[in-house]
């Protein structure tokens, strides 16, 4: 399996943040080769970050260093990505 890096970019207050937080949670168990990082927007890392992919709404979700969704997601097309990532 190859590695993955998953990095969320969140900003304060924000409950898709947290939802997808919750629900990397619920499945991480099943992914060992992913590494997740969280990586706050009020940070100097997190204003790098946005500007970067150019993310306007939080969660920023970055696979492997390409944006993969901004401001919401969908729980089977993400696991489908990491499916495919995985090969």
């Amino acid at each position: 399996m190859k590695q993955i890096l998953l990095e969320e970019l969140v900003s304060p207050g924000c409950h898709i943040c947290k939802e997808f937080e919750e629900f990397w949670h619920t499945i991480e168990g099943e992914w060992p080769n992913v590494m997740y990082k969280k990586i706050e927007v009020t940070t100097p890392e997190g204003q790098t970050t946005a500007q970067k992919y150019m993310i306007f709404a939080s969660p920023g979700i970055i696979l492997n260093g390409e944006l993969w969704a901004s401001g919401g997601f969908d729980k089977e097309k993400f696991v489908e990505k990491l499916k495919e990532l995985s090969e």
